[in-house]
């Protein structure tokens, strides 16, 4: 009997269409794992693309074969780095001199695009480029793992986020459909996070933009559409031009033991700008000059940095930073390290 595989490949050789030929190749389905074909909710995956997105089952049943399980992925997945270390352990691996200096030559290289952006989106070069930065250390580390194991790994074999990496799946097969580019070959993060940027395959459909007008969306090589990509995301997610993102109180709290434990009721509760300054001031927080409208919402956030508490007021610019990754750590690892940027950014145009 015909072995499954066999199959596969005799409808490669078969097919005239631009699908498989083009986009896979046949030497990719000489060691291609079979296995998830063989799983009914796999099957039922196929079938629902081909009904409801126009997409040729016989193409689709290589891509997924050609998939392989990784058990690293779901192990980086279980314990990301924002979940397990503290703002002391988490800034020493963002806020170093190497990323610093890339940065410098990064927004030194991107000057122009960076410019525009910030015309165009509102966003600051220095913000811009440290989220790039903190995220692939400004398209030196785009990822080691193809993305198409990562997304298959994790929608099928990962069952407390299976729903939204199927649904994330989809996108990047609409995706690689949409750009024209082989779904076997774009590499990325664990998560399947691609490009300068570290886009996901629904926020690369939803927040690319060709900012270099060549025709293409290309995050993945092309640092000009990163740019205007990492701007437009921030934009879209409400960042506000010319505000403040965060705020370190450097006062002690209050002396009152019953308004110091309200206030730590407080931290850490919601990334979104929920309460109000009068409210945290009317617990003995001290929060002269933090800003003159005391009906400002603000994230109330403790930390603990290499010298202890450390206690932050989150802004909208700061709630939109962590759109991009749900993580105070990461947004303040961005915060500081655009704050970095922008010094030595300034401090070279003064010499200049």
């Amino acid at each position: 009997m015909e072995s499954r595989l066999n199959r596969i490949k005799r409808r490669v050789r078969a097919s005239q269409g631009v699908g498989v030929v083009l986009l896979l190749g046949l030497s990719s389905l000489v060691t291609a794992q079979v296995e998830y074909l063989e799983r009914p909710e796999v099957r039922a995956f196929i079938q629902d693309l081909a009904a409801t997105e126009g997409f040729d089952k016989n193409e689709l049943e290589p891509v997924i074969a050609a998939a392989n399980f990784q058990q690293s992925i779901i192990d980086a997945i279980s314990r990301p780095a924002e979940k397990v270390l503290t703002w002391k352990e988490y800034q020493d691996i963002f806020l170093t001199q190497r990323r610093i200096q890339e940065g410098q030559k990064f927004m030194s290289e991107q000057h122009a695009a960076l410019t525009r952006a910030q015309q165009q989106y509102g966003v600051p070069p220095e913000v811009i480029a440290a989220i790039i930065g903190v995220e692939t250390m400004y398209g030196g580390n785009k990822g080691r793992y193809r993305v198409i194991d990562a997304l298959v790994t994790l929608a099928f074999d990962y069952p407390p986020r299976s729903q939204f990496f199927l649904a994330e799946l989809k996108h990047f097969l609409l995706l690689a459909r949409e750009e024209r580019v082989n779904p076997l070959e774009p590499v990325g993060s664990y998560a399947g996070a691609m490009g300068f940027g570290q886009f996901i395959s629904s926020s690369y459909r939803h927040y690319a933009v060709d900012f270099d007008a060549d025709g293409k969306r290309d995050i993945w090589q092309n640092p000009t559409d990163a740019v205007g990509s990492v701007a437009n995301y921030l934009a879209v997610h409400g960042w506000q031009a010319g505000e403040v993102v965060t705020v370190r109180v450097n006062a002690q709290g209050p002396n009152n033991p019953a308004d110091a434990a309200r206030l730590d009721d407080i931290y850490n509760k919601d990334l979104k700008p929920t309460t109000s300054l009068s409210s945290l001031s009317s617990l003995g927080l001290p929060l002269k000059n933090v800003l003159e409208d005391p009906n400002t919402l603000v994230s109330p956030m403790k930390l603990y940095g290499k010298q202890g508490e450390e206690i932050w007021l989150g802004f909208q610019n700061f709630y939109a930073i962590t759109r991009y990754n749900h993580s105070k750590l990461y947004a303040m690892a961005v915060f500081q390290l655009s704050e970095q940027l922008k010094k030595v950014d300034l401090a070279s145009k003064s010499i200049r």
